[in-house]
């Protein structure tokens, strides 16, 4: 296929405004006389508040309003950026009585300065009784104090929750007869993995600014991934229609998944809503490491059986996952810990997946980038490596004997088949790129120092099959460019480039003759939003269905000026032209400009040049991945350096490769952190101890080592112009890779992230 912007390295449309300072944030578009919004956060894990006191709060001068429990609508909702009806139970309020985690707001309060804001919130008294909280996840389920004990608490969807025994999700799946067929291996790996919870750390806060405009209506302006559904959480929050409120993005300072969440609109919009007037709420770094919606806990049982040949015959997983104080996509997360590391291994004759979501008096996790594929995926990574540890077999060799192959189907990826697949390629590909055969397992640098090299695969998906729509509308205006308005959120990703690029594919014109626009929801076509790795796939078909009806349309028109049949004409990009030339002198032209087009259009014409179109799929092309780690260990300390991580991602025909390579990077050094670096701890009384970016660890230039990258690509038939995507999968392979490699250099096994100096020395001196 001869493609001319599809597949190349085209700059982002945005990159010189980058470079030079330019792009327009929330906080620069929002106006300096507007109130300022902040929230009273609880101290305690579990309690009722029993009496606020904040009349002197109102006596400082700039203070326009201090709200609790007893001001604001008393229906519950979710906070979590999904599609209608939401698998994710209703179980918050604006403000509850009953606060659930260190840092539930109690107290929200509006004023015309920070200063002043900041002032009365230190007025504020507040009087609570206490109640014993419920901390550790692994005792939460059936426990006697229940996190959400409330009768108005709600879940839409049968997703196997039940307040009353602190379950938000729950449920099993499978295929064959797994305690059979594990009876029959001859080995037989069983063994436990916990990941932490951990923050996405996005450069920009949580931050939102609200306003009435002309009409009456509340207008919100979010650094948000999900506009759209910012719309219903705030309708159904404030109890007002939809049609009072409007949803729009500036650019976003990154957002990870955290920006799936509704984490601070809520606030400004109540406050908004009620005095009519504008008003931000900005998040500090403390607030988004104490207060905001970090990946989900998890502890993963896992089962492999196998033959002594490594053939394996079953897999069974069991995940309980730690949703905190509220349940935002916790039923969602906790699917794809078994559905995204199961099928990896095509050959299996059984497998099972269980899961249970408790609820804790913890801060409430959300989604982060691999969305419970990242927790699921170390988890059966680590295990296979076990396994091939007691086969006495190279981790290399036992993934090529099992690993799913491209035309197989995955019964436990919801029946689909791998149309496209190079995963076989990506892992010879990273074993060629880590010098596998020379250095597998170990090698002694002398000095007390012995490095080790690890593997492991992923997949992902490619939007939610069956759920997410996309939407594009493409129109031609005068002088014949285009402009593209979009529902998906660009979160620095460059999706307004990519999905250009797919436009101008179709339509055979320059990249500089389509204009993006960013979504807003009075003018965008619907679209689920910026998550779940949907965009490059979903959006890009509807870019492609968009332009094609918007071929036809123009043919029509042009088939009207040329007084013939629109059989006879074929759109070149710039111009319509005849199949069959007329004879000079005949009278009639053989050709006419989309220039001519555009502004003839623009004068007695009853069709306007616009197409609208959506898509959804009913499958989801999982892309594929494989990852190796080489580390090198102190064994006097345990100390942990990571010498090079290599890479090989099946994105299908990336529709930029420069983007695709950074995207790459990105993911990977986020997947380096988690393994490595990052944790979110709690002491006994249920307070966060990272709660700034110098207890948390992100991992920096000098901590990551080399990074390479390399794509092999497949062809999904399903996709635009072959394309997958490639988004979340990138996360996934660092985890169970370096604790391979930690533990082919030591012999130490890590099965909880982080993976420390203390753990491996420990696990030396035992």
């Amino acid at each position: 296929m001869n493609l001319k912007a599809v597949n190349q390295p085209i700059r982002k449309k945005d990159a010189m405004a980058l470079l030079t300072g330019q792009p327009v944030y929330m906080d620069d578009i929002a106006p300096e006389n507007c109130l300022i919004v902040k929230v009273l956060r609880s101290p305690h894990a579990n309690a009722i508040v029993e009496e606020v006191q904040y009349e002197n709060a109102l006596k400082i001068p700039g203070i326009e309003g201090v709200y609790t429990w007893k001001d604001v609508p008393d229906h519950r909702f979710t906070m979590a950026g999904q599609t209608y009806p939401e698998p994710s139970p209703y179980d918050r309020l604006i403000l509850d009585r009953h606060v659930r985690y260190v840092g539930d707001p109690v107290v929200i309060v509006a004023g015309d300065t920070e200063k002043c804001v900041d002032q009365a919130l230190k007025m504020i008294k507040v009087r609570y009784t206490v109640l014993e909280p419920v901390l550790d996840f692994r005792s939460a389920k059936d426990n006697q104090i229940l996190v959400h004990p409330e009768e108005n608490w709600q879940s839409l969807c049968p997703v196997g929750a039940d307040n009353k025994r602190n379950l938000c999700a729950s449920g099993e799946s499978g295929s064959g007869d797994v305690e059979k067929v594990l009876s029959e291996c001859e080995v037989v790996v069983d063994r436990t993995y916990h990941t932490k919870a951990c923050q996405q750390a996005m450069m920009e806060t949580f931050r939102t600014y609200c306003s009435i405009d002309q009409y009456g209506r509340l207008n919100i302006l979010s650094s948000t991934q999900i506009v759209f559904h910012v719309r219903r959480i705030i309708s159904n929050a404030l109890g007002i229609p939809k049609s009072q409120i409007r949803v729009a993005k500036p650019r976003i300072g990154g957002g990870f998944g955290a920006k799936q969440t509704v984490v601070s609109e809520v606030f400004p919009a109540f406050v908004t809503w009620k005095t009519k007037k504008p008003s931000k709420m900005i998040f500090t770094r403390e607030e988004s490491q104490t207060a905001s919606s970090p990946r989900h806990e998890m502890e993963v049982h896992v089962r492999v059986g196998a033959m002594k040949d490594g053939r394996i015959r079953a897999i069974d997983v069991h995940t309980l996952s730690n949703t905190g104080a509220y349940g935002e996509h916790g039923p969602t997360t906790v699917g794809l810990s078994g559905h995204k590391s199961i099928p990896l291994y095509g050959q299996v004759e059984a497998h099972r997946f269980a899961y249970d979501v408790v609820y804790t008096n913890v801060m409430s996790a959300g989604a982060y980038r691999g969305y419970g594929a990242t927790q699921g995926i170390f988890a059966v990574e680590s295990a296979i490596d076990e396994l091939a540890a007691e086969l006495h077999m190279d981790p290399v060799k036992l993934r090529e004997k099992n690993m799913v192959r491209e035309g197989q189907v995955m019964p436990a990826y919801y029946g689909e088949t791998a149309e496209s697949c190079t995963l076989d390629r990506c892992v010879d590909r990273v074993k060629e790129m880590i010098g596998w055969d020379e250095k597998y397992p170990r090698k002694d640098m002398g000095n007390g120092k012995v490095r080790g090299v690890g593997i492991a695969m992923a997949m992902q998906g490619s939007s939610i099959s069956k759920v997410d729509v996309a939407s594009v509308t493409i129109k031609v205006n005068d002088d014949g460019f285009y402009s593209m308005t979009i529902g998906a959120s660009d979160m620095g990703t460059g999706c307004d480039t990519t999905l250009a690029q797919v436009a101008a594919e179709c339509l055979n014109c320059e990249m500089d003759d389509i204009v993006v626009y960013g979504v807003d929801t009075d003018i965008s076509p619907y679209d689920s939003g910026s998550y779940a790795s949907s965009t490059a796939y979903l959006t890009g078909n509807a870019v492609v269905k968009t332009c094609e009806t918007l071929k036809k349309k123009i043919i029509k028109k042009a088939a009207e000026y040329l007084s013939c049949g629109e059989d006879e004409l074929e759109f070149t990009g710039k111009s319509v032209k005849r199949l069959t030339p007329v004879p000079e002198g005949s009278g009639f032209e053989n050709e006419i400009s989309l220039l001519d087009i555009g502004n003839r259009a623009m004068c007695f014409n009853n069709e306007a040049l616009q197409a609208t179109e959506s898509c959804t799929s009913p499958v989801s092309p999982p892309p594929f991945m494989a990852g190796a780690a080489e580390v090198e260990v102190d064994m006097e300390t345990g100390q942990i350096d990571l010498v090079q991580f290599v890479s090989a991602v099946d994105c299908g025909t990336p529709l930029n490769e420069n983007l695709a390579r950074v995207q790459t990077e990105g993911g990977l050094v986020q997947g380096i952190g988690m393994a490595l670096y990052e944790d979110v701890t709690y002491l006994k009384n249920g307070h966060v101890c990272e709660n700034s970016l110098m207890q948390y660890k992100l991992p920096t230039r000098l901590d990551i080592g080399r990074v390479q990258v390399e794509l092999e690509c497949s062809y999904e038939p399903t996709g635009p112009f072959g394309a997958k995507s490639i988004g979340e999968i990138v996360i996934n392979t660092p985890s169970p890779a370096i604790a391979n490699a930690v533990y082919n250099a030591v012999g130490v096994r890590i099965r909880e992230l982080p993976i420390t100096a203390e753990k491996i020395f420990n696990g030396l001196n035992q």
